[in-house]
């Protein structure tokens, strides 16, 4: 037996007892975060500022057996408890709130009451250490191997469900059906944890060995930068933090219940233990339950067990012995949700209580998820420390070869060491990501899982559900089959051969309408004139034409009461109802899939007489089907049967009545959204439980195949297919029509073996396993189902589908805004690594003293890095093939070009220097010329880095970047003050700057800019490179006349 019941059984024993008081009391004890094992903290009102009760608590608490320490906190109200785990928490808040009541003189809790003297007797503290020993260890009750009736009794409940009243009590005793949640992170740790990586540790560990040499401005600075880093961390992952947590918040829908014998829909959080769970094809399962009864009931646990397939449930006990959760088919549990049939469990565990809920307590605090890309970048930060310390060392040693001081040149290498390391490369991660899920938003795309949205620019294949995804999912009838006779409806009107007929002349005609609403349990509110339907978008088409026809349907379920309802289920693709037509007698309405239904009839209608079927009737029945289904109608087959058996649908015993069609119109833009998917190279397949003609007919209309052969699969017998054939055929498929929920998950992972991205789109029931198991999982925000929205990673919240290839382009702009800020530092850190290394070993001199250095980290890292990593989508990025998921952030073919713009750059800036050098001799003047052309570069260079193909000289123009035009001012301006204020200029060892010099700085920070972007690769006019080489040549000439 579950925790909660156990003490739920032990504390309703006490509430009978007459000698219980029962007279409400206010809590003065709150529990405020309990999610860590053997912690919990309590708010405590009467705490505040009350150092006597700090002194109870403290010594009433620590004397109890299992409780290791409490910590009470006067200023705050909160006293920590911590215990051993496994340590019933409803029972340590009694605890603490007696012995609260006791301190204060307030009234006493119910059945713990502790006499009035200070010093409680052995009695009652015995029975408070009872409590917490017997509420820790429950008897265990294994539910299911036990009886249904037992299940009931053992829960206090009965066939009838819960009174309102108890339920309420419950509610109160034990508190809400909710998984307890992580606490978020603290702003104190995710400050401190801005510190905790190996750049900020290489950072921190010059700054020590500065101090330590005498460098006191030289770590004062060092420390300069990682405090501005970690600022701009924190404020960035504080923000990122709160939008997490809004993506991972809870879905609560409603759940049916019965409760004084009757069905209510209430909260889930209401759901108490002994409740009744009517459990239907799309429900939630709000807890823990034991089934009392089913009815080819199957439930989706994948969330829970793993295993991806549904699981056919039983309400039969099981043997004993050690069974795993997922072979317990007569338990139901919270989390999961029901794909098919109807059950009735009673709940035996809600909350932390639950299966689900002891696996999110042992969670522990919540952490923000480390994505794929975050990884990366990570891992690469770590390298570039490995590598920049080995090229300081290497540069210390030839200095010190070369002559230089030992002490000078340790300062350049911890200098050198700190302007290489690129310490921002987390902070732009979090930056782009987070901001990348607020653009989303604004379009109203709804991210629940954060690496959804770097998978978005990887996406080779986006699998799309017909109705209600690609279709309105409004259907309205517009062919009827019955007998021999042909029917065209359309406005209320039905006409037969160009000729309008009225329906209440053919009986025929009539027994199928009456039959198609009937087997409905769509619901009719309202009078008549201003009725409104609610049920699904087919059952709501059957009866406006059962309207049009000039039935009253509400006078026609009064006449035949409907005693049952078998669903449609996996196996069985049709669903049928079972009325009364007198004491004995029984109608059965069947509706469903036309050929299914067909081989279930031995007799048909033919004008009012029921005739055998033969196997002429019969074909032509199926060609009528497919001819219907291939003008790309849904199409039901119906049929019925009367008799005294017990209403099932005996087979070989129906009556065939006729087809009816139905149209569901694709949505508006759907057509060009599907192009403009083909031109960003993403393959579209269409994915439906339709049959292959109607399939067929709307992947024609949406040009699924992109000009090519449309290819389609009929997937009725797809889990006989080899998974590796499976796998080719998927590959070659733009259709799968007649799909079962399985078939579409095997669709998915075929799509998944052959290496593809896939994203699959849904809204209903159905579609809950693939979307869960995709790559990327997006459901519809209004009329997608609670399974649906749940599983999914992406919520269209207005369900439209055109902002689906908005986020894919900002799927690819994010991960490609990473890779420009990456491309950015990594080039500019490894040229003022090259301008020492080559200076100092060529026999140069020291090109930047350690001071300049920083100040190059410090303004042309942080802020420039940065706003890269908020461009705008370029203009062809919906052009451009998806990203191969495996390649690494930074390839090979990166760190060519990466050495060849770092070459650029340090060549520019040895340039100025060396012209410094012919001119002035070393010394502070020739610096100042390499300090400020390789400042000027690297900022330009932040120009360059805007796109790996399009060029300032090429035709195309990048959207604006007002980030980066305030970064790169920002930064220029600080440049400017640090050359022209008499402080800060000796501060950072700048000599005087001449018109001559200032045109070397100019020329040594431009020519490289006109260099990188002439040589992009990929970067050509429409007759070759001719027109770029031009434009640049034309650059450089008035580069020079200048």
């Amino acid at each position: 037996m579950s925790p909660v019941i156990s003490l739920e059984a032990r504390r309703q024993a006490r509430a009978s007892d007459p000698q219980v008081m029962h007279q409400p009391v206010a809590a003065l004890v709150y529990p405020v975060h309990s999610a860590v094992p053997g912690r919990v903290r309590y708010k405590v009102d009467p705490l505040y500022r009350s150092v006597h009760l700090k002194r109870i608590i403290e010594r009433e608490l620590a004397a109890r057996a299992g409780i290791v320490s409490a910590s009470a906190n006067v200023l705050t109200g909160t006293v920590l408890i911590l215990f051993d785990r496994g340590r019933d928490l409803n029972a340590l808040g009694v605890l603490l709130e007696v012995v609260v009541r006791h301190a204060t003189g307030g009234p006493p809790v119910p059945d713990a009451v502790p006499p009035s003297n200070a010093e409680a007797p052995a009695s009652w503290r015995e029975r408070m250490r009872t409590l917490l020993a017997t509420a820790a260890a429950p008897e265990s009750k294994p539910w299911h191997q036990i009886g249904a009736d037992e299940a009931l009794a053992a829960v206090g409940s009965s066939r009838t469900g819960l009174t309102a009243a108890l339920a309420q009590k419950r509610l109160k005793q034990f508190g809400y059906n909710l998984l307890p949640e992580a606490a978020p992170r603290s702003a104190l740790s995710m400050f401190i944890g801005q510190f905790n990586s190996l750049p900020v540790a290489l950072l921190g560990a010059s700054a020590a060995v500065s101090l330590a040499t005498g460098g006191v401005a030289d770590a004062v600075v060092i420390l300069g930068v990682v405090l501005i880093n970690a600022m701009i961390g924190y404020i960035t992952e504080s923000r990122a933090e709160k939008t997490i947590k809004s993506l991972t918040g809870p879905v609560h829908p409603a759940a049916l219940v019965v409760r004084d014998g009757t069905l209510q829909s209430i909260p889930t959080e209401q759901i108490v233990a002994g409740d009744l769970l009517a459990l239907a094809p799309g429900s939630y399962i709000a807890a823990d339950a034991r089934l009392l009864e089913t009815r080819h009931l199957s439930a989706d646990e994948s969330s829970l067990t793993g295993e991806s397939l549904p699981v056919i449930k039983s309400a039969a006990p099981l043997p004993s012995g050690n069974i795993s959760i997922a072979d317990r088919i007569n338990m139901v549990y919270m989390g999961t949700q029901v794909t098919g049939g109807q059950g009735l469990a009673v709940v035996v565990a809600t909350g932390a209580a639950s299966e689900i809920g002891r696996i999110q307590t042992l969670v522990g605090a919540a952490q923000s998820p480390e994505t794929p890309m975050e990884r990366q970048l990570r891992t690469l930060g770590n390298q570039m420390v490995l590598i920049s310390v080995t090229v300081c060392a290497g540069v210390f040693v030839v200095g010190v070869l070369r002559g230089y001081g030992l002490l000078q040149m340790l300062k350049t290498a911890i200098s050198l060491a700190v302007a290489a390391v690129p310490e921002g490369l987390p902070t732009v991660a979090t930056t782009t990501l987070a901001l990348g899920i607020g653009r989303m938003r604004s379009q109203k795309v709804l991210i629940r899982q954060l690496e959804a949205v770097e998978t978005f620019g990887a996406v080779q294949v986006i699998c799309l559900d017909k109705t209600g995804t690609l279709t309105l999912n409004r259907m309205a009838v517009v062919a009827i089959q019955s007998g021999a006779h042909r029917l065209e409806v359309a406005n209320g009107r039905f006409r037969a051969e160009g000729r309008e007929i009225r329906p209440t002349e053919h009986d025929d005609l009539m027994r199928l309408i009456h039959t198609a609403v009937l087997c409905n349990e769509t619901e009719i509110n309202g009078e008549h004139g201003a009725q409104v339907l609610n049920g699904s978008s087919t059952e709501n088409a059957l009866v406006h034409m059962a309207l049009a026809a000039g039935i009253d349907v509400a006078a026609l379920r009064t006449r035949y009461p409907r005693l049952r309802v078998d669903y449609r289920a996996e196996n069985r693709r049709y669903m049928n109802t079972v009325h009364a037509l007198d004491d004995t007698q029984r109608l059965i309405a069947v509706k469903g899939s036309p050929a299914e239904v067909l081989a279930l009839c031995r007799w048909h209608l033919h004008d009012g007489v029921q005739t055998e079927l033969v196997d002429e009737t019969r074909r032509l029945i199926l060609e009528a089907n497919e001819r219907m289904a291939g003008q790309a109608l849904r199409v039901l087959g119906l049929a019925y049967a009367t008799g005294a058996d017990d209403g099932r649908a005996p087979a070989g015993k129906l009556v065939w009545l006729g087809l009816i069609g139905m149209a569901d119109p694709i949505r508006e833009g759907v057509p060009e959204l599907v192009a403009q998917f083909h031109r960003a190279g993403i393959d579209t397949v269409m994915i439906t439980g339709d049959q292959s003609p109607t399939a067929y007919a709307i992947g024609r209309a949406l040009r699924l195949s992109n000009s090519d052969h449309l290819e389609i699969l009929d997937s009725t017998h797809l889990e006989e297919i080899d998974p590796e054939v499976l796998k080719g055929l998927a590959q070659r498929a733009h259709v799968f029509a007649r799909v079962s929920p399985s078939h579409k998950l095997q669709i998915v992972q075929a799509l998944q073996r052959a290496g593809r991205v896939v994203a699959m789109t849904g809204d209903g029931i159905n579609d809950g396993p693939a979307l869960k198991v995709a790559d990327i999982g997006i459901a519809m925000g209004h009329t997608g189902t609670d399974v649906a929205r749940t599983v999914a990673d992406v919520v269209l919240e207005d369900d439209n589908l055109e902002t689906l290839i908005v986020a894919v382009s900002q799927g690819r702009t994010i991960y490609n805004n990473i890779r420009k800020s990456i491309h950015f530092l990594l080039a500019t850190n490894l040229s003022e690594i090259a301008v020492m290394f080559t200076a100092i070993a060529a026999g140069m001199g020291q090109p930047l003293n350690p001071m300049q250095l920083l100040w190059i980290n410090l303004i042309t890292d942080i802020f420039p890095g940065l706003a890269l990593a908020l461009e705008p989508p370029e203009p062809d990025v919906l052009r451009q093939p998806p990203r191969d998921p495996t390649a690494p952030i930074v390839r090979v073919a990166d760190f060519k070009r990466l050495a060849f713009e770092a070459t650029t750059l340090s060549a520019g800036a040895l340039a100025a220097y060396g012209y410094g050098l012919a001119r002035y001799g070393a010394g502070p003047q020739a610096g100042t010329l390499a300090f400020m052309g390789l400042t000027g570069a690297q900022l330009l260079h932040a120009l360059s880095c805007r796109s790996e193909r399009h060029s300032v000289f090429g035709k195309d123009r990048l959207p604006p970047n007002n980030y980066l035009k305030a970064a790169i001012g920002g930064s220029l301006a600080m440049q400017t003050a640090a050359a022209l204020v008499p402080g800060l200029r000796q501060f950072l060892g700048i000599g005087p700057i001449g018109l001559i010099d200032g045109v070397v700085i100019g020329a040594s920070a431009l020519l490289p800019f006109v260099i990188n972007e002439a040589t992009k690769p990929g970067v050509a006019s429409p007759n070759g490179n001719d027109g770029v080489a031009q434009r640049a040549a034309s650059a450089l000439a008035g580069g020079a006349r200048a």
